[in-house]
Parts: structure tokens; C-alpha cells; sequence
């Protein structure tokens, strides 16, 4: 209104010129300002000396500078030819406060009244404050918070300046009360309400907020019902309305979606067209949809990344297939993807960023996809995979760039975030004889960034002794031949182990290789010496001392170790989907002092159930020994069972037949499976390096042949004596290694077992 009035009066006090006609105006004089520059004013006005003007010439340019919003009132004054402009301005904003915001922080408020023309230290405009108000309420009625009321406050300071007092009543979200579904006859409306997000006040909703409405939350459920109908064959189905309804007290909302849903159609032929680069046949095959049937648009699209997918492979990275579906008689639908191939891609430069530490043929070392070579998918997604598997990094990402002025020239950018190689390892246990056990090692897998590995352990406790250093060169050849060595000094009292009553003596070394027989799988090979004596006490068990009387207690041990592993993981630690299994068999060299043969079957698979984080993971070891030649199998090669590596909630190693001091003893065949359901941290949202479970597990070892001398040995595999537990673990990588804790309850122990409910080890992972 002030405006209004500076205007009027400045237009009546022009009306007084009227007797002159024009005038030539020599100078313009500013009056008033404060904070603007003179610049700005001069810049509207648009009059300049020597400028004849009139009544018209003079109103005109008044406006302009009215339109800039900056004054409140503007008067035209004449001094003779010197055409005085006397301005008021607006007040500025010294502060603004913001009070009873709390679901808005203070910082992302003031960021958006400053997008609207509000700030601190900006010309205060009423109409914009006002503006602001009604954009704060809409985005909290986006949230569903349509009791938010906003009040602001103009508070008047000195200098022609003013204070911003904003009172912000958030309000509740409202909930919600009732999802009705009109127009549904093939569904009913508890089959539909299941595929939104927006549901009815439940228990579990004081966790989920399941109830509390938000706009964007019906909008993705509208999506999801349209998904769930054009998934099942319904193609012409169609959302008519959804409306919303308030309560008066604004507390609580009622929604009802109007549908058509349409005829259910199937699928009729289905073909490939366009300029088909790779075989027919081979693209007909990556298509899952089938004819006859049912339509689904979910299946189209996954068929349709399958055939991009199929042409990136062979080089034609930019691709593109565009489904169409045509409506034939009858309820059917021929389906026809159009493949559009572009030019076949070639690689030229590959990149590594991100590797600080690690030197770059370490990472060029994993890649399938070459320089110079044609673009594939598969082989770019496979060396990701194999960068990752190195277990040098906890990220990896790959970026495809187009050449600039070609369009059959890609660039590779493989960006890696270094992860810590080096592991400090250690696992602490409890016996009610020993007390606390800790055992200390140091190993860098990624040798001052060269990918070797070296490792040095001094591990000291009432259990152990031993000093052990290895090194491995992953890449001895260019074909990716490993080779390793490794020696140790070890003393261990067995006893203190959780099983019979001796102690050995050994020192020992070998040499292994590694041979790749493909991207994922690999032959081991390793010769190694052991010279080993075994010490008794008086409390030592019978088959011990009878195994002693046959065989001595001092050997020269020379095996060899044949291994296979198939390792198809997406990655080292924590993975997510994949398997993995390997095989071995260990040979006491016949002409050695003792003769023997051990094999074993390992395997592991996780499976992703559904987005979200949840895994499903089963694992399983199959195993077994015996002696070669006359001699007796050594019963320090004896497998065990129990503990976290094996079954939870038995205490390591006590699973299985017991000496003749009710000691274990171990045994020469091993079964123990497990089965665990991953779920994400809760309340976290970076949980790359924590992981969460519940378990099952089985298992036990059984002896086929009972020693010489034993009293509590029940030769044969008797699968009614594995043992059950189940319970909860958790796993966490710290900068010092992974922190592994469980805690268990056994389901079958027997009196004679000993049980374990919490575990707790410093150096392994789940």
C-alpha cells in the first residue's frame, strides 16, 4: 500500500509540471540512498543530462525504478533544470530466527528461503516472506504434516532494518485411517494394500512409520499397483483417480484409488528384429519370456537388459533393444524387440584411479577386459569382480566414457578405494583350567603395494608357541603361476587345546604354486618337511602311549598337498552373492616316518533374497583320513569340531570321540553344515563393514577304525550323534582387523559336552 501511495503522490507531483511541456534536464541528483548503489537507480531511471523530458518521459521511468523492488517510495523533485530523485528504501534483514523447527533443520530452511529471494542482509519484500509461508506449509504437507502452521513475525530495528521472527508449529504427520481400492474384481483389496508402502496402524509401526502418510509414498504405491497389474497380464490396466481425504482436526487421512483394470492377456510370438549382429538364435535364448504366456512387463524389461547385455558382450556397448508389443485377435500379445547395435566398441585407454598404495599392474593384473581389444561387458564386469577378489579394496567402480569425435571408441575408468591390507590378528577364548588364551599375528597382503603377501606371527600362550613368517608372490609368472614359502617353529600343548594330553614339538617349511585353469578357478600345489617329536605327561591317555610304542615319538614328515578351488564370489570379505568350494588332498610321502591321507570338501553359497540387504548363506565341510602303508594313522592329524569355525555353542575343538581320560580326541572324518540368514545392521545406514546373522549349525567327527588302546572310542558314522545349535553372530572390520562375536544355544548337548553361549574372536569373519 505504501508503494501504491509513493507512486500516486510522485505521479500528482508530475501532474504540477504539466505547464511545461519539456524540459531539458542537466542533471539528475539522487536523494535517500543508503544501502543500494546509485548504479541501480541510474540504470532504471534512464534519464541522462542534456536529455530533453516530459510529464510521460518522467512517469515512466519512476515505474522502473518502483519495479526493481528495492524502494518504497520514490518523489521527483525539480531545481530549476537539475531533476532531484528522492528515494525511500526498503529495510533490510539484519537476522532471521527460526523457532520449533525440528523434522526441518535450521540450515536446509534457510537454504531455501535464500532460493526464494530471502537472506540475511537482502532488501526486505513482503511479498516474497509471504510466498516462503506458503511453500514451507506445501512441503509439509508433502510429509503428510497438514497441521503445520508457520507465523512470522516483522520486528521493526534501527538503521531501517528488520528482524525475521519465523514460528514454525511442525505439526504431527497424519496417519493413516483407511486404503480403499475401487474398481478391483480380479484382485481383492488385501492382495493389493499388500503392495504399498502406506498401510493401516500397526504394532510395528512405531519402527516402520508404515502409517504415516507422505505424497511421495502414494506415489511410489501407485507405481507399484500399476507394476503389479502389468506384470500379470494386464496390460490397458489404468489408475482413473486416487484421492485423499483430511479429517477436520487434519490428524488423519483416507485414501481411495479408483482403477479399470481390463482384460488379462498372454503372449503370442515373440521375435527379434532390426540388424541382428549376433545370431538369432543366440539372442532368442537370453529371452526368459516364453509364448504362451502370461504377459509380464517385469519379464520384457529383464529380457530386454538381457539382449543389451548379449550385444555388449560382443562389443556393441551402445546398444539399444526397444520392446514392442502389439496387440493381436483375441486376449494376445506378439512381442517383438527391436535391436538397434550401434558400432562394435573398442577399448582405447584404461585408467586406474583411486590406488594411493597399490601399484597399478597390481590392478592391470586382474583385468579381462584388454586396450586396444573390443569392448564386452562381460569382460569390464568380470575384471570389477576380479579387482575385488584381490581384497585390496573395499569399492570399486568402473566409468565408460565415449572417445570425443569418434562413436566407436570407449575410455575405461576403474576407480578403486584403497582398503587396510595390513591385519593385525588375534582371538581370545576362555577355558575354566587356562584361563584367558591370546594369540598375536601381523600379515600385509598387499606387500608396500606390490600384491604380495607376507605374513609374521608370534603367537604366545599356555596352548602355543610359534613363530612362523610366509611370503607369497600371487603373479610369479605373467600367467598368473603363484609361488609361496613358508617356515615355522611351533611348540603346542594339547591339553590346554580342549583335547587330549600331550604336546608336540615341530619345526617345518614348504614351497607351494598356484595354477590358474580359469578366471575363477585354480589348482594348488605345495611340498613341505615337518620334523615333529611328541611329548606325553603322566596323565597322558592309552592311545597315545600305544601309538608311541608302535611308532616312536620322533618323525621326519615330508607331504605334499594337491588343491582345487572355484571361487565365485563378488567379493573377499563380506560377501553377497556367489559361491565357492575347494578340494584337497594331503599325502604323508610313503618312505617318510609316517605315512597318511587326508581329503577334504569345503563349499559356501550366498544368495540375495530380495533388495534390502538380505542374504541367505550355506555352507558345508566334508572330510576324511587314513593311514597309508603299515604304519598307524598319526592321531595329531586328527580333524576337530566346535567353535566358530565349525559348530557354535560347543567349545572348539570338543566335539567327537574321547581318549581314555574322557579327553577329546578328534577323528578322521568330519561333517559339519550351516545355514544363516544375513540381514542389515539395524539403525545403521553405512553397513559395508558390519554384518549381522542368525545361524544353524551341525556337525561332528566320528572315528571309522578306533586306535590301538582306546576305552571311549564308538567306531562308525552315526549321523544321530551331530550335534545342533543356533543362534545370533555379528562381525565388524575394524582398523585392527574383523570382530567376530556369537551367541549360541546348543540344541542336543549331551552331559558330556562342553558349552559355550558367548564366543568371541579377533581376526575372522563369518
Amino acid at each position: 500500500m505504501k508503494i501504491r501511495i509513493g507512486l500516486l503522490f510522485t505521479l500528482a507531483l508530475l501532474s504540477s509540471f504539466a505547464w511545461a511541456q519539456s524540459f531539458t534536464v542537466e542533471d539528475v541528483r539522487l536523494e535517500g540512498l543508503q544501502r543500494v548503489e546509485p548504479g541501480l537507480v541510474l540504470r532504471n531511471f534512464d534519464i541522462d543530462s542534456g536529455q530533453s523530458v516530459d510529464q510521460d518521459a518522467l512517469a515512466e521511468a519512476t515505474r522502473r525504478v518502483f519495479r526493481t523492488g528495492y524502494f518504497d517510495d520514490i518523489q521527483i523533485a525539480r531545481d530549476g533544470n537539475v531533476l532531484i530523485v528522492k528515494v525511500q528504501e526498503r529495510p533490510a534483514v539484519s537476522i532471521i530466527r527460526l523457532e520449533g523447527n525440528k523434522v526441518l533443520e535450521d540450515e536446509m530452511l534457510l537454504d531455501g528461503l535464500k532460493q526464494n529471494g530471502l537472506r540475511e542482509g537482502d532488501v526486505f519484500k513482503r511479498a516474497t516472506l509471504d510466498k516462503i509461508r506458503q511453500d514451507l506449509l506445501r512441503l509439509y504437507a508433502g510429509q503428510g504434516r497438514y497441521g503445520a502452521a508457520i507465523e512470522a513475525e516483522v520486528e521493526t530495528l534501527s538503521e531501517n532494518r528488520v528482524a525475521l521472527n519465523i514460528d514454525i508449529k511442525e505439526g504431527k504427520v497424519a496417519t493413516i485411517q483407511h486404503v480403499n481400492i475401487v474398481g478391483n474384481s480380479v484382485f481383492t483389496n488385501e492382495e493389493l494394500q499388500k503392495e504399498f508402502s502406506l498401510k493401516l496402524p500397526g504394532f510395528w509401526d512405531f519402527f516402520s512409520d508404515s502409517d504415516k502418510y507422505a505424497r511421495e509414498k502414494l506415489a511410489g504405491d501407485l507405481e507399484r499397483l500399476r507394476s503389479y497389474y502389468l506384470d500379470r497380464g494386464y496390460i490397458n490396466f489404468t489408475i482413473d483417480s486416487s484421492q485423499v481425504s483430511l479429517t477436520p482436526d487434519k490428524k488423519h487421512v483416507f485414501i481411495t484409488v479408483s482403477v479399470t483394470e481390463g482384460e488379462q492377456f498372454s503372449i503370442g510370438e515373440i521375435t527379434v528384429a532390426g540388424e541382428l549382429v549376433v545370431d538369432e538364435q543366440e539372442l532368442l535364448n537370453e529371452i526368459s519370456i516364453t509364448e504362451g504366456a502370461i504377459f509380464s512387463r517385469r519379464e520384457m524389461t529383464e529380457s530386454q537388459d538381457a539382449l543389451i547385455r548379449k550385444l555388449g558382450d560382443s562389443g556393441y556397448l551402445f546398444a539399444n533393444v526397444s520392446p514392442v508389443p502389439k496387440v493381436v485377435e483375441g486376449n494376445t500379445v506378439n512381442l517383438q524387440f527391436f535391436v538397434a547395435p550401434g558400432k562394435r566398441t573398442y577399448v582405447r585407454r584404461i585408467s586406474i584411479k583411486g590406488n594411493t598404495k597399490t601399484a597399478d599392474v597390481v590392478v592391470r593384473r586382474s583385468l579381462s577386459q584388454m586396450e586396444g581389444g573390443i569392448a564386452s561387458t562381460a569382460s569390464v564386469e568380470r575384471s570389477k569382480q576380479r579387482i575385488a577378489q584381490t581384497g585390496y579394496f573395499k569399492d570399486i567402480n568402473v566409468e565408460t566414457t565415449p572417445v570425443p569425435g569418434t562413436d566407436d571408441l570407449v575410455d575405461l575408468q576403474y576407480s578403486v578405494i584403497e582398503d587396510n591390507t595390513g591385519n593385525f590378528a588375534a582371538s581370545v577364548g576362555f577355558s575354566q583350567t587356562s584361563g584367558a588364551i591370546f594369540n598375536l599375528s601381523v600379515e600385509q597382503e598387499n606387500f608396500l603395494g606390490s600384491g604380495d603377501s607376507v605374513g609374521f606371527g608370534i603367537t604366545q600362550s599356555d596352548t602355543i608357541t610359534e613363530y612362523k613368517f610366509s611370503y607369497v608372490e600371487p603373479y610369479y609368472t605373467v600367467d598368473g603361476v603363484s609361488r609361496g614359502y613358508n617356515v615355522y617353529s611351533r611348540e603346542t600343548n594339547y591339553d590346554e587345546e580342549n583335547v587330549s594330553n600331550y604336546s608336540t614339538d615341530a619345526i617345518g617349511g614348504g614351497v607351494n604354486f598356484g595354477y590358474p585353469m580359469d578366471d575363477y578357478q585354480r589348482l594348488n600345489f605345495s611340498f613341505n618337511y615337518e620334523r615333529l617329536k611328541v611329548k606325553t605327561v603322566s596323565d597322558t591317555s592309552t592311545e597315545v602311549f600305544d601309538f608311541l610304542d608302535a611308532e616312536g615319538d620322533e618323525y621326519n614328515i615330508f607331504n605334499t598337498k594337491l588343491s582345487w578351488s572355484d571361487n565365485h564370489l563378488d567379493r573377499k570379505i563380506f560377501p553377497t552373492k556367489g559361491y565357492s568350494q575347494s578340494a584337497s588332498i594331503e599325502i604323508g610321502i610313503p618312505g617318510s616316518d609316517l605315512s597318511y591321507h587326508k581329503e577334504q570338501y569345503k563349499g559356501r553359497i550366498y544368495y540375495p533374497l530380495y533388495d534390502g540387504g538380505y542374504i541367505a548363506s550355506v555352507r558345508g565341510r566334508l572330510a576324511y583320513a587314513g593311514k597309508l602303508g603299515d604304519n598307524a594313522y598319526p592321531f595329531f592329524k586328527n580333524y576337530y569340531s566346535g567353535g566358530l569355525s565349525s559348530v557354535r555353542g560347543f567349545k572348539a575343538n570338543s566335539l567327537g570321540p574321547r581318549d581314555s581320560k574322557s579327553d577329546p580326541f578328534g577323528g578322521n572324518v568330519a561333517i559339519d553344515f550351516s545355514g544363516e540368514l544375513i540381514f542389515p545392521v539395524p539403525f545403521l545406514e553405512d553397513t559395508d563393514s558390519m554384518r549381522t546373522l542368525i545361524f544353524a549349525d551341525a556337525g561332528n567327527v566320528f572315528q571309522t577304525e578306533c586306535p590301538a588302546g582306546s576305552v571311549n572310542c564308538d567306531n562308525g558314522i552315526k549321523l544321530d550323534e551331530l550335534r545342533y545349535s543356533a543362534g545370533f553372530g555379528f562381525s565388524w572390520l575394524t582398523p585392527i582387523g574383523p570382530i567376530s562375536i556369537a551367541l549360541s544355544k546348543t540344541l542336543n548337548a549331551e552331559d558330556i559336552d562342553d558349552e559355550r553361549f558367548f564366543e568371541f574372536a579377533l581376526g575372522r569373519t563369518f
